[in-house]
């Protein structure tokens, strides 16, 4: 019955729907589900995984959040943490053994100082293993594209231009990603004398990068970029320069590692997906449980 239980919540998503199909009550499906999950995280061995990536998850509006832990290589949540300070990651590098700590070859994250601190502090040899990673650095660029497009958009407009209404997301895109139906308009605005264009030919030049074959390689390319950066007058490009100027190393450590947060921003669309069809979660506990209970990879079943 339990292993039945364990199933139809995992189709459901939602201890509601299990309820509905299998005539129990809430808190016996709870049970249910809180058994399967201590089981899992008992059982689950001993193993050293190579590559992590550490990101945070919202657990409800305003400034309450999660810290999830991902297996890059086998897609799965690792540790869950409340709030997302030092102290939160600081607590999975404290759960290890001295054999699986030594085992993590790289962690993927953002630039958030907390998580580099806890990284450093838990983690042997953490300055070579930290990698940047590259998809948080392209949302920063991208930011500055658009706050530089918004700032020109509204001086154009109060000359009664409207060269860049409604052109939004098509700065944001990869130039080989853009939607057939914008290629037509945007070929009009991006070759315009515009400080948006300038700004987007600096954005889409960045991501060439990650496509040098090696780290020396990169960092000579990343000092070319850094100058036209520079050079290009456009504050919120040259702060997103500096940033990256002063966290390199970390950012050139991807071609010793190759690892993105790729994955673990896919497990945060599921953790997303069963938030939603709870229609959120009042107890961090039991969001924590329903994270693991649908990410973890866990070995659920009683015996």
């Amino acid at each position: 019955m339990e292993r039945m239980i364990i199933d139809v919540i995992h189709q459901c998503s939602t201890l509601g729907g299990a309820c509905a199909v299998m005539r129990v009550s809430w808190d016996e499906a709870s049970s249910v589900m809180n058994r399967a999950v201590q089981r899992g995280l008992s059982r689950r061995q001993a193993d050293v995984v190579r590559h992590i990536g550490v990101d945070e998850k919202a657990f409800r509006k305003g400034h309450s959040h999660m810290t999830i832990v991902s297996d890059l290589e086998n897609a799965t949540v690792q540790y869950v943490g409340v709030n997302r300070t030092a102290e939160s990651l600081a607590g999975y590098y404290a759960g290890l053994t001295a054999e699986q700590r030594g085992g993590i070859e790289a962690v993927a994250m953002d630039m958030w100082e907390p998580f580099v601190k806890a990284t450093r502090q838990g983690l042997p040899l953490s300055q070579e293993k930290i990698v940047f990673d590259r998809f948080h650095i392209i949302k920063q660029i991208n930011m500055a594209v658009d706050k530089l497009r918004l700032a020109e958009h509204r001086e154009m407009s109060s000359w009664g231009c409207g060269l860049l209404k409604g052109t939004k997301h098509m700065w944001l895109y990869g130039k080989e990603n853009l939607p057939e139906k914008y290629r037509r308009d945007f070929a009009v605005v991006k070759d315009a004398n515009l400080r948006t264009a300038r700004a987007w030919a600096i954005k889409e030049t960045l991501r060439e990068l990650w496509s040098q074959k090696t780290k020396p390689a990169a960092g000579k390319f990343f000092g070319d970029w850094l100058g036209w950066a520079k050079r290009s007058q456009l504050t919120p490009v040259k702060k997103v320069a500096d940033m990256i100027k002063s966290s390199l190393a970390s950012v050139l450590n991807y071609f010793g590692h190759r690892i993105t947060n790729g994955v673990a921003e896919g497990l945060n669309s599921r953790i997303m997906t069963i938030k939603r069809k709870c229609c959120g979660f009042r107890n961090t506990d039991n969001f924590k449980t329903a994270i693991y209970l649908h990410c973890g990879g866990l070995n659920l079943y009683p015996q």
